[in-house]
């Protein structure tokens, strides 16, 4: 048994199972279906030690903003947790979201959604008094395939999502994270 070419031959297959799967999320993530939905959930991020919005967290609600201002979503849950610079995200968010004129009314704030999982069992214990059955995910292109994943997991399938377009180069190593993310959740 040579274990040299056995080691080269699994890490091909391991490559490939890699490359091909970041296709497929970057694919999934990039594409929006323009379906409608009753809520779209916006999965929070960064917010800097000044109280202003992380560029990536303001594309994010930018991109709910236009859902909301083209009619393809009647509420917004905006997710994320307290950062360590001293903010709930969730609060930030409603901020951004109410200074550019979407009434607070339609905007739900999940204050504890620290981390995807957690933003979805959040959103889903939502689900009944919200009366939705349909939700475009927003987030990076990345991360969309995973928490739609966790969606399907929890038994909601009318899910659906739309992304920034928005990248930075910490995208690459975001990649990698999502790849042990999808296969660990």
């Amino acid at each position: 048994m040579n274990w040299k070419r056995i080691f080269k031959l699994l890490l091909t297959l391991f490559l490939i199972w890699f490359i091909g799967h970041t296709v497929f999320i970057t694919v999934d993530g990039l594409s929006d279906n323009g379906k409608n939905a009753d809520v779209a959930v916006i999965l929070g991020n960064k917010v800097n030690e000044d109280g202003t919005l992380s560029e990536r967290l303001k594309k994010r609600l930018e991109c709910g903003l236009s859902l909301y201002q083209n009619h393809r979503i009647k509420k917004i849950i905006v997710s994320g947790g307290l950062g360590k610079e001293g903010f709930f995200e969730g609060n930030k968010m409603r901020a951004f979201l109410v200074a550019n004129k979407v009434p607070d009314s339609l905007i739900i704030v999940d204050n504890f959604g620290n981390n995807t999982r957690a933003t979805v069992n959040n959103t889903m214990k939502l689900k009944d008094s919200l009366h939705f059955k349909s939700i475009i995910v927003v987030s990076q292109y990345f991360h969309v395939t995973r928490t739609k994943m966790l969606f399907k997991k929890q038994g909601f399938q009318n899910v659906s999502s739309a992304s920034p377009n928005y990248f930075e180069i910490k995208d690459v190593y975001s990649i990698i994270r999502e790849f042990a993310g999808y296969y660990t959740q």
